[in-house]
Order: C-alpha cells, then sequence, then structure tokens
C-alpha cells in the first residue's frame, strides 16, 4: 500500500496524542470505512510538513544512470464554475512573505522574469512562466501548486544531484529531456521542479518540448479501441452515478440552494470547484437560499472514492490505461534500453502533465493501491546499473516517495524469488514491447488498436 502521511492531523478531541490509549486493532473486523475528509486532504497535498521519500535507495555497489520523472501539476484555481456562486476568492500573485512559501520563491520569481533565451517549442514561448494575476482564472496554478514543486525539486535536488551526482555542475541541454502539455500551469510546474532541481538553472540550455496530447501518445495517437474502451469507462461511471441516490439528493439540494436545474449542476462538474475552496480553507459558496457544506463535499468526494474503486474492479478503465500509455511507457522504455547500452542519451528526463496522464500510467503498470493522483503527484523510473556485474541494469519505480516497485504486474512474482531490492530492466522491457497486448489477444500496439474485443 502507499501510506501517506496526513497533511493536516485532526486529534480528536484536541487531546494530546501521547495521553491516549493505544488499542490494538481486531483483524477480524472490516477496514475502515473511507474517510473522504482525509482523502480531499490528501489530494490537497497542502505543503505543511518535510516529507520523507525513497528515491535513490539502493546498495553502495549499484550506480544511478537516469532518472525519469513524470509529475501532476500543481494546485490549480478550478477548471469549472458553480453556476450563480461566487467564485473562489484566491490570489494567484506570488508572495513569498504569504504561507504556503518556500525559501527560493523569491528568487524563483525574479528568474523567472529574465527568461528570453529559454529554448520553448511553438505555443510554450507565448505562456506566462508563473502565475500573476490577483485573481486567479480558471485552471492557473496558485502559489500553494508553485511551492508544491519548488519543494518536489528540492527533494529530488539533495537525491539525485547531492547524493548521487546524476547531472555534474557544468551540465548541459543534452542531458535533459524536458516536455509538458501546453497549459500554463504544466509548464510552470516543470519550471518550478527545475529551478530548485538543477545545480544551476540556466534559461540557455532549458529546451522544453510542447506535448499536444494530454496522454503524450506523440505521433502513435490513432488507436480506435483506446477509444472505444474510454467510452465504455465513461458508461460505467454514468451508471454508477445514476444508482447513487445519497449522491443524487445532494445534487438537488446544492440546485435548490443555487437557483438552476440539477442536470446544470451536475454538469458544472461541482467537486472541482469545491475542492478548491476545501483545499485552500475557503468557506464554500452561499446565496439567499442557504449555504453550500460539508455534508454536500462528503457526499459527493465518497461517490468519488467508491467510482475510483470500481474502476479498478472492472477492468475496463484498465484496458483503455493500456492502449492510453503504451507509446508513453515505450518511449520511456527505448530510451532506458538506449542508456543501459552505453549510448549518450539523457540522465533526467521530466514530462509535466496531468491527473489524466498519471491515473493511466499507474493502471497500467498494476499499481492498484495507488491513490488517484493528488496535486504535484510524481512517478518516477530510476535506472541503476549493477557495480559487480555493469551489464545488468535494474529499474525502481517510486509514487510520491513510496516504493512500489514490486507491485507492478511485471515485477511481482519476481520480488518472491529473488533477494535483489529492484526489478531487471529486460522485465520493464518484455512488459512493454509484448505483455501488454496479450490481454487483447495481440502481439503489436498497432494490432490491439484495432482488435475488436471477442
Amino acid at each position: 500500500l502507499v501510506h501517506l502521511i496526513p497533511v493536516n492531523p485532526i486529534r480528536e478531541g484536541g487531546l494530546n496524542p501521547k495521553s491516549r490509549k493505544r488499542i490494538m486493532p481486531d483483524l477480524l473486523t472490516e477496514p475502515p470505512a473511507i474517510d473522504p475528509v482525509y482523502e480531499a486532504l490528501v489530494y490537497c497535498n497542502i505543503p505543511t510538513i518535510a516529507e520523507r521519500s525513497m528515491e535513490g535507495h539502493a546498495p553502495h555497489y549499484f550506480k544511478l544512470v537516469s532518472v525519469q520523472v513524470l509529475i501532476r501539476h500543481g494546485d490549480r484555481y478550478p477548471l469549472y464554475a458553480i453556476p450563480k456562486t461566487k467564485r473562489p476568492d484566491i490570489d494567484c500573485m506570488l508572495l513569498p512573505s504569504r504561507k504556503p512559501s518556500h525559501p527560493q520563491l523569491e528568487a524563483f520569481i525574479k528568474h523567472m522574469s529574465k527568461g528570453s533565451a529559454a529554448q520553448m517549442d511553438g505555443s510554450l514561448s507565448s505562456l506566462p512562466r508563473y502565475p500573476s494575476h490577483s485573481l486567479c482564472e480558471m485552471g492557473e496554478l496558485t502559489q500553494t501548486g508553485v511551492v508544491q514543486h519548488l519543494r518536489n525539486g528540492q527533494l529530488l535536488r539533495e537525491i539525485y544531484i547531492n547524493k548521487h551526482k546524476l547531472l555534474p555542475s557544468d551540465w548541459t541541454g543534452k542531458q535533459l529531456y524536458l516536455e509538458t502539455t501546453g497549459k500554463s500551469r504544466t509548464l510552470q510546474s516543470a519550471l518550478a521542479l527545475l529551478y530548485t532541481f538543477l545545480p544551476d538553472f540556466d534559461w540557455k540550455k532549458i529546451n522544453m518540448r510542447h506535448q499536444w496530447s494530454t496522454i503524450f501518445c506523440s505521433g502513435s495517437c490513432d488507436c480506435p479501441m483506446r477509444n472505444h474502451y474510454l467510452e465504455e469507462e465513461q458508461r460505467r461511471q454514468y451508471s454508477l452515478r445514476v444508482k447513487n441516490n445519497d449522491l443524487e439528493k445532494i445534487y438537488v439540494d446544492m440546485a435548490k440552494i443555487v437557483g438552476i436545474p440539477t442536470r446544470q449542476l451536475r454538469a458544472s462538474n461541482p467537486i472541482d470547484s469545491l475542492l478548491c475552496y476545501f483545499c485552500h480553507n475557503v468557506s464554500f459558496p452561499c446565496t439567499k437560499t442557504g449555504c453550500i457544506g460539508m455534508e454536500h463535499f462528503k457526499v459527493i468526494k465518497r461517490h468519488q472514492l467508491e467510482d475510483e474503486r470500481e474502476r479498478q474492479e472492472k477492468k475496463i478503465y484498465f484496458l483503455y490505461a493500456l492502449l492510453a500509455t503504451h507509446p508513453l511507457l515505450n518511449q520511456t522504455v527505448n530510451r532506458l534500453q538506449r542508456i543501459a547500452e552505453g549510448k549518450k542519451e539523457e540522465a533526467f528526463v521530466l514530462y509535466s502533465a496531468h491527473d489524466v496522464t498519471l491515473s493511466p500510467v499507474l493502471s497500467a503498470l498494476g499499481i492498484t493501491e495507488a491513490r488517484f493522483p493528488r496535486f504535484a503527484a510524481r512517478l518516477v523510473f530510476e535506472l541503476w546499473q549493477d557495480g559487480k556485474k555493469p551489464k545488468e541494469h535494474f529499474i525502481r519505480i517510486l509514487y510520491n516517495g513510496a516504493d512500489v516497485t514490486f507491485q507492478t504486474s511485471f515485477c511481482k512474482d519476481y520480488y518472491k524469488r529473488s533477494s535483489k531490492p529492484m526489478c531487471p530492466l529486460e522485465k520493464f522491457v518484455n512488459f512493454v514491447k509484448r505483455d501488454m497486448f496479450l490481454v487483447f489477444n495481440s502481439t503489436s500496439y498497432y494490432d490491439a488498436c484495432r482488435r475488436r474485443p471477442l
């Protein structure tokens, strides 16, 4: 299981935790019900405590040769507004004196305003390098989102640069591969992470590539069966929602408060907006008729969690995920193979993306216990060389600092038979090049994308 520490531990009754008696859990009882408020706090990822991570851990005779990181952008303003309510009053100006902050936030702002020497693909060059509106625009990265990735970059720097010397002090642009979608929040998240990660942030060495697809399928996006499984998954989601009477009552009640038809409220995706109020500790919206409250929020969030659980069980999303992520995983595997063969390739790779990028990758890899990608989530692929047998290479996969290598479908069995603390690279290669297609009774991505299910 991926265990995450609550960002804001709530003490029951205000008691000091040391004064409470420990009660041994009864292992025969049902697992505790999911707490939607706790899960929402984890999702917010409010940067208040130092994070422990397992990145960079290996026996002393192993050498780290490459790191590939896939991130979700940081905390953002909602993409949707609840009709007839005042938008959450959140300032997207970066102010180092305002919490949450970071020791390098002020220097980051100054550096971002000088970015004329950077090489940016196409439309990326016209995007702002950091958020700067006194009232956030829809989907805009917030100060919290910037700080989340300044912290990510700092944590990865301490491990990969200071400890493992992944990049030298005189690093060049050829040692980096950087790619982002065309949204300001993903570009800005990437720049925040790079600013605290790189030994010396130099605009002349930054070459940011633009990826038009949120699933990073590049030139391999034509896949009819992927679209088929996505439509099936959307039907499953709809079916689960219409069966949830508690959810329907909450939507009806909220629609009355706001003064719009229930279907219009549902279409406005209220959880996206309510999560912003919740993460920023802003009161939920009120009208003359009443206020949207925590009970509304809990029911919608609980349904979202139930939807995630059913999604894992029904396997339709898994089939979508395999086809959606193969181009990106194939690109990753090809690069790792070239590095293992001794070819000069990028030592550090960063893909800056969205929840709809990370979620299918986790599913395709078989990491079913992982939570839905929180703000500023990171998925890391480490490539290691065995110092005793230099031709042997291994990978570790980490999600938000937790080692999930042996949760993957392709390395579960290996873990039972071996004492090595990581997975042979060829296991990952075979999975991406061959085993991903077995469930489709196919031998290639092209064939799996066109073969109708039996």
